[in-house]
């Protein structure tokens, strides 16, 4: 059995996280002897784990777009080995490669990535998603908010900061706010275990929920979900990136499956 997959039974969330960061990077001697990160790999440790990686800062690999059989020829690009949503200036309406997804469902796992938001920027990490035809993905997928508080609008609406970044989005505020400003590399972890799902955010559990449970259900009732059957449900699904017309790119984004 891996550490991960030891630790995950024997921990709770709060104790796993600083694992998790202790092992989730890997360095490099720069030429004066200091330590300089190395993006986009795994470490033997992390390849010993059994963490798969799912960006290798070069190529879009694995990843397609959503109800697409190929990755889409615009929109979308690789950039200073990160994969960057090409904004438009035009909001949610101006997006010109839409979601994508990689093209392998998960289950139970621990989700690890970076993103960094442009100034008024929207966008998402969608998970346990379905590909349903003529839907979007957000009708199934329970999303991590990516956003800049400062300045979008969105940080104002919903209920209680349910809309920032961090947050099961317009669902549960992530708390505590701690997302660092637009332009600045935030760090995202997404568990998810038996039903049981955590976001972290840059070193600190902020939203813990459990699907199937009649708390849940209550909360998805009372909220815009409750027309969409398909959305939550504790079963396989995609992982995907939003294109929600703003710039925003990510880096380091790997994944240990728990199954």
């Amino acid at each position: 059995m891996s550490k991960y997959k030891f630790l995950h039974q024997q921990l709770s969330s709060k104790h796993l996280i600083l694992i998790l960061l202790l092992g989730g990077l890997t360095f490099a001697c720069g030429p004066n002897g200091e330590e300089s990160v190395v993006h986009n790999t795994l470490t033997d440790e992390e390849l010993e784990e059994g963490w798969i990686l799912l960006f290798d800062g070069e190529t879009t690999e694995g990843w397609r777009g959503y109800n697409q059989a190929e990755f889409p020829p615009g929109g979308w690009a690789v950039e200073d080995g990160s994969l960057r949503c090409i904004g438009r200036g035009m909001g949610e309406s101006g997006g010109e490669g839409g979601d994508i997804l990689y093209d392998e469902k998960f289950h139970n796992f621990i989700l690890s990535l970076e993103w960094n938001i442009s100034e008024e920027g929207n966008s998402g990490i969608f998970y346990l998603g379905q590909e349903i035809e003529g839907e979007p993905i957000w009708i199934s997928a329970p999303e991590m908010q990516i956003l800049d508080n400062e300045r979008h609008p969105d940080a104002l609406r919903g209920v209680d900061g349910n809309r920032k970044a961090g947050a099961l989005y317009d669902l549960i505020p992530a708390t505590p706010q701690n997302t660092r400003p637009a332009g600045e590399w935030n760090h995202a972890e997404v568990m998810v275990d038996r039903g049981a799902v955590v976001h972290f955010q840059n070193g600190k559990p902020v939203v813990e929920y459990q699907l199937g449970t009649s708390t849940w259900n209550r909360m998805i009732a009372e909220s815009k979900f409750h027309e969409f059957p398909e959305f939550g449900i504790n079963r396989p699904g995609y992982i995907a990136l939003q294109d929600h017309g703003d710039d925003v790119w990510f880096r380091n984004i790997k994944i240990l499956p728990l199954d």
